[in-house]
């Protein structure tokens, strides 16, 4: 990969993306961030990007370069000019949708670790220019071969509450949501891992990208194993790797890669293993499991009332087990949609979001 353009330069997978492209002497044609102008600085100049994209035109004076654009049409702009064949989308939410639709559009490959665009509209983006950064589905493809696939298996951390009393939670805060046992992460993904709902997305995303529907989650506490396949035969294997996203980024960057990227698995220092089921006691959203896999169009009425419901959650008008509350009566009252395009999906995320935050 010659270059890349690289959207949502300042969470952790954009800055473990460019880690992996200075390794590879990979250039960067342009940077995307939000409002973390500090950080954005420090990789201009050491990246030194053509174009920076940033999120408010009020920050525009305190970014160190001469071709500064914002807002989000500005992402979609840079897209359609950009010589790069790549484009990292690490962007937050559904915001992560649009840049997705317009770089498959024009025939440039994504490295997708935006859950959003397949959750939401998977059945309308080509899956043979995705490219998922994400250790779950990084290991089911690493795992895949031409043998006959029986069952797909993701784990899960089980999140900040996994540990707590099922009473407890039902006071839980969002600064005790954000406290993850595994992973430092942004404060959305956090939470969603917190719910599940994060895991229900992956679910989702390995829908499409896998064509199954026989598919599954676990948790595995010390997140090692991030996947399994079972087979046919009767055989299982699992993918074991360190908790770091640099493996399926120089993947996703290189295509192949024969070096070490990760020391391997100390397995002695491991010790033992255990998987526990995801009950819908702890978290409810577990109850739409089966049905969503079975109706993944679904997926646009889940996230667009999950970020309305977040946002609540945050600003203390819902408790914590509220937003699956929310979540579910919009994916009841909304069970009937199916869009036929984009445009529909468009429609159906709007309608979404104002019952939700009618509610």
């Amino acid at each position: 990969m010659s270059s890349i353009v690289l959207l949502g330069a300042t969470g952790s997978i954009g800055v473990n993306t460019l880690i992996v492209a200075k390794r590879y002497n990979i250039r960067i044609e342009a940077l995307v961030a939000g409002s973390n102008i500090d950080l954005l600085n420090k990789q201009i100049a050491e990246h030194s990007p053509k174009i920076v994209v940033i999120a408010n035109e009020a920050d525009k004076h305190k970014v160190n370069h001469d071709n500064v654009r914002c807002g989000n049409a500005a992402i979609l702009t840079l897209i359609e000019e950009s010589q790069s064949p790549l484009i990292v989308n690490a962007l937050v939410g559904y915001t992560g949708l649009a840049p997705t639709l317009k770089a498959t559009s024009l025939g440039k490959k994504v490295a997708l670790a935006n859950k959003e665009s397949l959750v939401v509209a998977g059945e309308f983006i080509d899956m043979s220019l995705i490219t998922v950064i994400d250790s779950e589905h990084f290991g089911l493809w690493y795992l895949l071969n031409d043998r006959p696939l029986s069952k797909l298996y993701i784990t899960a951390s089980g999140g900040a509450f996994r540990d707590w009393d099922l009473a407890k939670m039902k006071d839980a805060k969002f600064s005790d949501a954000l406290k993850h046992p595994n992973w430092s992460m942004g404060n959305k993904i956090t939470i969603d891992s917190a719910t599940m709902t994060n895991k229900l997305f992956e679910l989702l995303e390995a829908k499409w990208l896998f064509n199954t529907s026989n598919i599954d989650a676990v948790i595995e506490k010390k997140s090692i194993i991030h996947a399994l396949a079972e087979f046919t035969d009767g055989s299982t294997t699992a993918h074991f790797a360190g908790v770091d996203m640099k493996l399926p980024i120089a993947f996703a960057l290189q295509g192949e890669v024969t070096e070490e990227i990760l020391p391997p698995v100390d397995l002695l220092a491991m010790g033992a293993l255990e998987f526990l089921p995801i009950e819908a006691t702890r978290y409810p959203i577990w109850n739409i499991k089966e049905h969503i896999l079975n109706n993944p169009h679904l997926g646009v009425v889940v996230n667009a009332a999950n970020e309305v419901t977040i946002e609540a959650f945050q600003n203390e008008k819902c408790s914590f087990f509220g937003m699956a509350d929310m979540v579910l009566d919009a994916y009841d009252k909304f069970g009937d949609v199916k869009a036929k395009n984009i445009a529909e999906i468009i429609e159906i995320d709007k309608e979404v979001r104002a019952y939700a935050n009618a509610k």
